[in-house]
């Protein structure tokens, strides 16, 4: 559940390990995503999406500051044709740059096995945070230890097809 919701969360030891990675490795972690998103769809993407206990797609977005295309890997939590996202950055303090750049260009191209889909981003309002969450927790329970590691509230957005 979000931040709000009072009940006891566990912390997983994946989703304890990769808060660590994201607020004290950031160098690492940037290196990380660039050469996933790289090899995504190849033998060693397939490697590195192992470490990801879920589906994954890469989703790339102009760059809000130099326009240059950013892509990064995302857990893919699916509603319909929709994907649902979470600017989670492991529990980081700090939002995620592609959160940032997505809500400024309200456009992206979703890569799910080598197909792309163009997409348009919209914001989860507070009426739909706990069905959307929902979804992202039973697809990767890991998004509740991100919640209850960092003090922020975890944004939501949901991507829909362009072309739907």
């Amino acid at each position: 559940m979000p931040s709000n919701d009072m009940r006891p969360r566990q912390k997983t030891l994946v989703g304890m390990f990769n808060h660590v990675l994201t607020t004290y490795a950031e160098g690492f972690m940037s290196a990380f995503t660039r050469v996933h998103a790289r090899s995504y769809g190849k033998p060693l993407g397939r490697l590195f999406d192992l470490y990801f206990p879920a589906p994954v797609f890469a989703l790339t977005v102009r760059g809000r500051r130099t326009g240059a295309p950013r892509t990064v890997m995302l857990i893919l939590t699916r509603d319909g044709d929709d994907l649902v996202v979470a600017g989670s950055n492991g529990g980081n303090p700090k939002l995620p740059a592609w959160y940032l750049n997505l809500r400024e260009a309200g456009e992206a191209i979703a890569t799910i096995d080598n197909r792309q889909i163009a997409v348009r981003f919209r914001e989860v309002s507070e009426s739909e945070r706990e069905r959307y969450w929902g979804l992202l927790t039973k697809n990767y329970r890991h998004f509740d230890t991100y919640d209850a590691m960092t003090s922020r509230k975890i944004p939501l957005g949901v991507l829909e097809p362009l072309n739907a």
